[in-house]
């Protein structure tokens, strides 16, 4: 017994790393925990069962695993013979940050471009005010220089999502040495 004490012990410490570290994937401690549990796991679970090895509701434990699926940290996976869905980790952690960071940026590169590019159209035509005083229209002309330099870096960090996804980057940084 004391051996199967001491893997749990094991299991717990990284399942509470992964907790403790799922902030960085945008989510609460409770969905790494979630995570935690199911890699340790060599079968696809249940929600039933991931409940109630959990002790989550079934309605927090949805909710967690619909957010792992959204993340593409975990799939749902088919098994001749069982009408309950399953769930199983997806087991390739380069893949996962790859999807994580693919997802993350795009999100946010598509938000501040869109702001950016609105700012910058409402300034231009603000630009072609005649009756604009030349301090005001130094601080449009400085604003815009600053939101196309922006601009430039969005489109550099596409293109880096892009080495990602391609799975490019590996050619940079090799996943072994």
């Amino acid at each position: 017994m004391e051996g199967k004490d001491q893997l749990e012990k094991a299991r717990e410490r990284v399942i509470e790393a992964i907790a403790q570290n799922m902030h960085l994937y945008g989510v609460t401690p409770s969905i790494g925990r979630l995570y935690g549990m199911m890699f340790f796991h060599d079968q696809p679970l249940t929600l039933d069962e991931m409940k109630e090895e959990l002790g989550m509701s079934k309605t927090s434990m949805s909710t967690s695993v619909r957010t792992l699926l959204d993340l593409k940290m975990v799939d749902k996976v088919w098994k001749k013979g069982s009408r309950k869905d399953l769930y199983a980790v997806e087991g390739d952690w380069y893949q996962n940050f790859i999807d994580l960071f693919s997802i993350k940026w795009r999100n946010a590169i598509s938000m501040n471009k869109h702001a950016i590019e609105k700012s910058l159209r409402e300034l231009s035509e603000l630009k072609n005010d005649e009756n604009m005083d030349d301090e005001l229209m130094a601080l449009i002309t400085n604003d815009m220089d600053k939101l196309k330099s922006t601009l430039e870096y969005y489109d550099w960090l596409n293109r880096l999502v892009d080495m990602f996804e391609s799975e490019e980057i590996f050619n940079f940084v090799p996943k072994n040495k």
